[in-house]
């Protein structure tokens, strides 16, 4: 009977601990999920999925018939956490989100506030590319990709749209933080 007591205690403390170490995904960034969306997420399915919170979406856009351009995800009452690029498809998924909460971090601790040494530590970098206003990081067996804006990067980098910069050109530390706070994140690609 002794025996049969302790069979059940350990049991329910079994149970009890599998429950607590459950982990909250709901900031977590990883490559097929962000939040609570994944690769599959269709945006029609967004008031479901972010019952909780507040959408806005171009209304313009939404009522010329072509879709909404920019679809932007509020804490109920609270901070904007993403804006979500739907694609063109007949049945829209999400293509594109941009992280605007520091809230959500990746499964290495990159967040908004993360630095360029952080990304150069814990990920490694596949290619550099620059655009007028930022330098984009892609990453390696990743669809993430960080944007630093170039009012971040030293004044002879910033003016130049076709000039290639590279790693070691980019401030490791200060106050280049990823492109004003905010990481860019692909979670699908066509």
């Amino acid at each position: 009977m002794k025996s049969i007591k302790k069979i059940i205690i350990l049991f329910s403390f079994i149970i009890i601990t599998q429950c607590n170490t459950e982990e909250d995904l709901t900031f977590s960034i990883t490559t097929n999920y962000v939040g609570k969306l994944d690769k599959s997420s269709l945006a029609r399915d967004l008031d479901l999925i972010y019952a909780k919170d507040s959408i806005v979406r171009d209304t313009i856009q939404s009522n010329f018939g072509s879709g909404s351009s920019k679809i932007k995800i509020y804490e109920k009452g609270g901070p904007l956490l993403l804006t979500l690029t739907p694609n063109t498809d007949s049945i829209p998924t999400i293509q594109n989100v941009l992280i605007n909460d520091k809230r959500f971090k990746t499964d290495k601790g990159i967040n908004i506030e993360s630095t360029f040494k952080d990304i150069q530590e814990k990920y490694e970098i596949k290619k550099i590319i620059t655009s007028i206003n930022n330098v984009i990081i892609l990453l390696k067996d990743s669809d993430i990709y960080f944007t630093i804006d170039k009012a971040e990067l030293p004044e002879n980098l910033r003016y130049k749209a076709n000039t290639n910069i590279e790693a070691v050109q980019i401030p490791r530390c200060g106050k280049n933080k990823i492109h004003d706070g905010r990481l860019g994140l692909i979670i699908y690609q066509l």
